[in-house]
C-alpha cells in the first residue's frame, strides 16, 4: 500500500539577539549562451566548487560518472584522489607557465578541496553532479526558447520593477539613519558646551551672578537651552521617520520579495527556472539590520543625554520608549523573516527529488540567516525537529536520528552569510513525537516513503503540491487536492524532463501528453485536471497510470538513451497515427523514435516502405525495454537492425531519422564499436569457436494475412544465422523465427 506522508521539518533557533554541438564539451556550450544563461551558471558556483576548477578540467569532469559517485564512497574517494591529481596537473603547467595569480588560485583551492571533502568524498561528487545537471538545465532551456505560464509569471517586469524598488529604498533608509547620526552627535556636542557653560556660571560667586555680563549669558543658555529642545524634538521625529520607513517597507515590498523567492524556490524544487535572488534578499536584510540597530543606538545615546540634562517639556521621556519599543518590535520580526530554507530536504542518493524522504536513509537540509553580521557567527543554535502538527493529518510520528543540533556560522558558505547544514540527519518512525519550541522557520512540506518503489507516486505529490499551492501549512491539501491547469501542468512535465535528462519537450511533444491526458479536445489553456487523472486512473485501455507511464520514460532516457535525447534524435511523445502522416510522404527507409503507449518504459522506431504496387506501408518493431537496452546499446540496435523478407538476405531497412537525417550522420557518434561483419567458420575465433556477433533480426512475410508491423526478435549473430541456413530449411527457420507481433 502506497504511504504519503506530509510534514514539516522544523528549524527552532534560540538566543536570536545573543545542447548546441555534440561535438563540444557541455562546458564549451554554457560559454557561448547569452548573458543572462550565464548569470544562472554563475549563481551554483562557489568555493563548494570553485568555476575554475570546472573550466580547467571540463573535459575531464565531464567524464566521469559523478552521479553514480555521490551514491558509492569508494568510488566517490577514487573520484576525489583523481581530482587532485589533476589540479596537481594543472599547477605544474602553469608554473612553467610562470602565471602567479593562477598558481595561487590553484594552490588555494587544492588546500580547499582536499581539507573540506576529505572526510566526505561522496559530497563532493552530489555538488559536482548538481552542477554538471543544472548546466544541462540551463542549455535545455536556452535552446526552447518558448516560456510557458508558469515560468513568465516569475520572470515579469512588475517582479523585477519591485526588486529594484526595495534595493532603492534600503539604501535611501540607510542614509538617512546615517545622517541622523551627524544630528545625535551634533545635539551631543551642543549639550556638552550647555553642561560646560551652564557649570561655569554656577561655580560663580553670588554677587558676581547679579552682573549684567552674567545676566547676558543667562540669556544666551535660555537660547541654547531652546535650541537643544528644538533639536532633540527634531532628532526623535527624524529617528520616528527612519522607523516608519523601515516598518512600511518591511510590512510591504519586502514581504512580497521574500514570498516571491519562497516561490520561486518551490518552482526550481519541481524542476523549474534556477532561482537567484537571495545574495540580495541578504543584501537587504542586512542593510535594515545594520539601520535598526544603528537607530537602537541613537536611542540609548538620546537615554543617555536625558540623564545629565532634563526639563520640563523635554520630548526624549516621552517618545523615546515607544521608539524603542517599535525598534525592538520590528528586529524581532526581521530576525524571525530572515531565517530561511537556502536548500529543501533531500536524500543525496536522489537529488532530483527533493522533499521525498526515505525512512532510516539520511538527507541534508540547509538554512541561512539574511543577516550576514560577524558578531553572530556561533551564537546562534539550531535545532532540526519533524513539525508537531503532523498529527493533524497522520497518526503516524516521526523523530529525527543524528545530529540535529548544529551552531550557525560564516563556515559554510562560500559568501560569508551566517548558515548551518545538516547533512546527516534521518527520519525514524516513533510512537510519539516532540514538538519544538523558540523562533521556527520550516521546509516545504515533504512526502515520508518506507520504500524506494514508492518514490515515483511520493514526487508526483510533491509536483502536484507545490505547483497548486504556496501555503507551506497546507498539512491537509491531499485530504482533497484541487485540480491544476493542464497548461501549467504540462509546463512543469517539460521541466521534468529539462531538469532530469536535460531537454524539455517542444509544443508538439505537450500536444501528444495533453491529448493522452484530456482526450480529443480542442483546447488545454483553461482545462482543469483532476489530481486523480494525473496519478491515480489507469489510461483508457490499460493497467497503469498516465504518471507511472512518464516516470517510467525518464528512467529509460535517463539509464539508457541518454546522449539520443539530447540531441534530440528522440521523437518520443507521437501517437501511432500522428508518425503514419509524418512518414507517408517521406523516403523510404525513414523512420522516427517514439515511446510506447502500450508497454513502460519501452522505445521503438516505425519506417516507411513502399511495396511493389506502389503503397505506402509502415513498419514498427515491438518496443525495447530496459532490459534489452542493457544487453545492447540503442545505437548500435539501429544501426545494426536487420529484417528478413521471405527468403531474401537480412537488410537493414533503417536509412533516414526523420524528417531526412542519414542514419549514420545522426547516430555515428553514439556507436560503441565499428559495424560487426559476418564472420564465417574458417576465419576462426579462439579455441576452435564459431565467432559471434549479437544483432537485432526481425521477419516480415510477404503473406497478406501477416500483420503489418514485424517483432522483433532476440539478437541473433550473423554467422549463428549461416550456420542455420546451412543445416536447416527455409520452412523451420521461419517458424523458429515467427511470435506475435506488437500491437504498437
Amino acid at each position: 500500500m502506497h504511504f504519503r506522508l506530509l510534514i514539516h521539518i522544523h528549524l527552532s533557533v534560540a538566543n536570536m539577539f545573543n545542447l548546441f554541438f555534440c561535438s563540444m564539451s557541455q562546458w564549451s556550450q554554457v560559454q557561448q549562451l547569452e548573458i543572462k544563461f550565464l548569470e544562472q551558471v554563475d549563481q551554483f558556483y562557489d568555493d563548494n566548487f570553485p568555476m575554475e576548477i570546472r573550466h580547467l578540467l571540463a573535459q575531464w569532469i565531464e567524464s566521469q560518472d559523478w552521479e553514480a559517485a555521490s551514491n558509492n564512497e569508494a568510488m566517490a574517494t577514487i573520484l576525489l584522489q583523481n581530482l587532485l591529481i589533476q589540479v596537481d596537473e594543472q599547477l605544474d603547467r602553469v608554473s612553467q607557465e610562470k602565471n602567479l595569480l593562477l598558481i595561487h588560485n590553484l594552490k588555494r583551492i587544492r588546500k580547499l578541496l582536499q581539507g573540506k571533502y576529505h572526510g566526505n568524498p561522496m559530497h563532493i561528487a552530489v555538488i559536482i553532479s548538481n552542477c554538471l545537471r543544472e548546466e544541462r538545465r540551463i542549455l535545455a532551456a536556452a535552446s526552447m526558447p518558448v516560456q510557458g505560464p508558469l515560468e513568465k509569471s516569475l520572470q515579469n517586469s512588475v517582479v523585477s520593477e519591485r526588486q529594484r524598488n526595495v534595493e532603492h529604498k534600503v539604501s535611501a533608509i540607510k542614509n538617512s539613519a546615517q545622517m541622523t547620526d551627524q544630528d545625535v552627535k551634533y545635539l551631543e556636542d551642543l549639550q556638552e558646551e550647555f553642561d560646560f557653560r551652564y557649570k561655569t556660571i554656577q561655580s560663580l560667586e553670588q554677587s558676581d551672578k547679579n552682573s549684567a555680563l552674567i545676566k547676558q549669558e543667562m540669556l544666551a543658555l535660555q537660547a541654547m537651552l531652546n535650541t537643544l529642545d528644538y533639536k532633540r524634538k527634531e532628532v526623535l521625529s527624524k529617528i520616528g521617520r527612519v522607523i516608519h520607513e523601515i516598518d512600511m517597507l518591511m510590512s510591504n515590498m519586502l514581504t512580497e520579495e521574500l514570498l516571491d523567492w519562497k516561490r520561486r524556490q518551490q518552482i526550481a524544487c519541481i524542476g523549474g527556472p534556477l532561482h537567484g535572488g537571495l545574495d540580495q534578499l541578504q543584501n537587504c536584510f542586512t542593510l535594515l539590520a545594520e539601520s535598526l540597530f544603528q537607530v537602537r543606538r541613537q536611542l540609548e545615546k538620546l537615554d543617555e543625554l536625558l540623564t545629565r540634562l532634563t526639563y520640563d517639556g523635554d520630548p526624549i521621556p516621552v517618545q523615546r520608549p515607544q521608539l524603542l519599543e517599535k525598534v525592538n518590535f520590528l528586529l524581532y520580526n526581521l530576525f524571525r523573516n530572515s531565517f530561511v530554507v537556502e536548500r529543501q530536504p533531500c536524500m543525496p542518493t536522489h537529488p532530483q527529488r527533493p522533499m521525498v524522504l526515505k525512512t532510516l536513509i539520511q538527507f541534508t537540509v540547509k538554512l541561512r540567516l539574511l543577516i550576514k553580521l560577524p558578531e553572530l557567527n556561533y551564537q546562534i543554535r539550531v535545532k532540526a525537529t519533524i513539525d508537531k502538527n503532523v498529527s493533524t493529518v497522520s497518526n503516524r510520528r516521526f523523530v529525527l536520528c543524528g545530529t540535529h543540533v548544529k551552531a550557525m556560522n560564516m563556515d559554510e558558505s562560500a559568501n560569508g552569510s551566517l548558515s548551518v547544514e545538516f547533512r546527516h540527519l534521518q527520519p525514524k518512525e516513533m510512537k510519539s513525537s516532540a514538538g519544538s519550541k523558540g523562533n521556527e522557520t520550516s521546509s516545504l512540506p515533504v512526502v515520508m516513503i518506507s520504500n524506494v518503489s514508492q518514490l515515483p507516486n511520493a514526487w508526483a505529490s510533491i509536483i502536484w503540491y507545490n505547483l497548486s499551492t504556496n501555503d507551506p501549512q497546507n498539512l491537509s491539501f491531499f485530504n482533497n487536492p484541487p485540480a491544476a491547469t493542464l497548461s501549467q501542468l504540462l509546463e512543469v512535465l517539460s521541466w521534468q524532463f529539462s531538469s532530469y535528462v536535460g531537454r524539455g519537450l517542444n509544443s508538439e511533444q505537450l500536444n501528444m501528453l495533453a491529448e493522452k491526458l484530456m482526450g480529443q479536445q480542442v483546447s488545454y489553456n483553461d482545462y482543469q485536471l483532476s489530481w486523480a487523472k494525473f496519478c491515480k486512473e489507469h489510461l483508457p485501455g490499460k493497467s497503469f497510470t498516465f504518471w507511472v507511464w512518464l516516470e517510467a520514460i525518464l528512467d529509460l532516457i535517463k539509464k539508457h538513451i541518454l546522449p539520443l535525447w539530447i540531441d534530440g534524435y528522440v521523437m518520443g511523445f507521437v501517437s501511432k497515427e500522428k508518425e503514419r502522416i509524418l512518414l507517408k510522404d517521406k523516403t523510404p527507409g525513414t523512420f522516427l523514435l517514439r515511446f510506447s503507449e502500450s508497454n513502460l518504459g519501452g522505445i521503438t522506431f516505425t519506417w516507411v516502405d513502399q511495396l511493389e504496387n506502389g503503397d505506402v506501408t509502415f513498419h514498427s518493431v515491438e518496443p525495447y525495454n530496459k532490459g534489452r537496452l542493457s544487453a545492447l546499446p540503442f545505437a548500435d540496435i539501429l544501426r545494426d537492425y536487420k529484417v528478413i523478407m521471405a527468403d531474401n538476405v537480412p537488410e537493414n531497412p533503417l536509412k533516414y531519422l526523420y524528417p531526412d537525417i542519414p542514419k549514420d550522420k545522426a547516430f555515428g557518434k553514439h556507436y560503441s564499436c565499428q559495424p560487426n561483419e559476418v564472420s564465417k567458420p574458417s576465419d576462426g575465433g579462439g579455441k576452435g569457436y564459431v565467432p559471434s556477433v549479437f544483432i537485432p533480426v526481425s521477419k516480415i512475410l510477404n503473406d497478406s494475412t501477416d500483420p503489418h508491423s514485424p517483432s522483433d526478435l532476440l539478437p541473433m549473430s550473423p554467422s549463428v544465422y549461416a550456420v542455420l541456413r546451412e543445416h536447416l530449411s527455409p520452412t523451420v527457420i521461419e517458424t523458429a523465427l515467427s511470435s506475435p507481433y506488437s500491437t504498437d
